[in-house]
């Protein structure tokens, strides 16, 4: 899980259980300049800092909703700030700048929960069942029968859900770096995976008109 902390301090100050929580953390600046190339590390999480500047903090959330960044958001905010700004209506969590590891765990867990992944092997999309171990997916108890390359496209976009990615970006993830087809590639994968999924399903692979697809966000 990629975790990328977007404040103006240090770890230690602004979170320090995640010192010990050790996430494969990336950091960038509390600013609306960085926000362009936080989303280009495609981050699982987004930890926003509001303890040292909750006006700034709140900008930031309201560009990364307008951006549609699909990653889930935490919000840390000191208990005196909790109740300035709207924080639920931006932000998916908020947790305190004093919060211990094991709190942190839970609050992750939960988001995990939320995004349809967890620490076990099935990742859910709708009614969709994708088991990362036996590579077999379901659609209301219906069997698809899928390439690997079908399996491996849907389970990439499924785990990162409502995260957009442009058609190069899914040869990198999904085909590989070495992987020297064109972009055509990925448009007739995924219309073969739409057909797959049938009528009923199909709308969870959506296209971004311009930009790539994405895995339909749902609560």
């Amino acid at each position: 899980m990629i975790v990328l902390l977007l404040s103006d301090r240090s770890t230690a100050q602004a979170l320090p259980a995640l010192e010990d929580l050790r996430p494969d953390l990336k950091h960038v600046p509390l600013a609306l300049s960085a926000i362009g190339h936080a989303l280009e590390l495609q981050p699982d999480v987004l930890l926003v800092d509001a303890g040292e500047n909750p006006g700034q903090a709140w900008s930031v959330l309201n560009a990364l909703k307008e951006r549609n960044a699909g990653a889930r958001t935490i919000v840390i905010v000191e208990r005196p700030d909790l109740g300035r700004y709207p924080w639920h209506e931006l932000a998916d969590e908020f947790v305190y700048p004093g919060a211990p590891e094991t709190e942190l765990e839970v609050r992750f867990a939960m988001l995990r929960h939320r995004a349809g992944t967890g620490d076990g092997s099935v990742v859910t999309l709708g009614e969709l069942r994708i088991d990362t171990d036996t590579y077999k997916v379901t659609a209301n108890g219906r069997a698809l029968d899928l390439t690997f390359k079908e399996f491996e496209l849907l389970r990439h976009l499924a785990t990162h859900r409502g995260r957009v990615y442009t058609r190069p970006a899914l040869l990198r993830e999904v085909w590989g770096y070495d992987f020297y087809g064109g972009t055509r590639t990925v448009d007739v994968h995924v219309r073969r995976l739409r057909a797959k999924l049938g009528p009923e399903h199909e709308h969870l692979i959506e296209t971004v008109r311009s930009v790539g697809y994405r895995a339909r966000a749902i609560d």
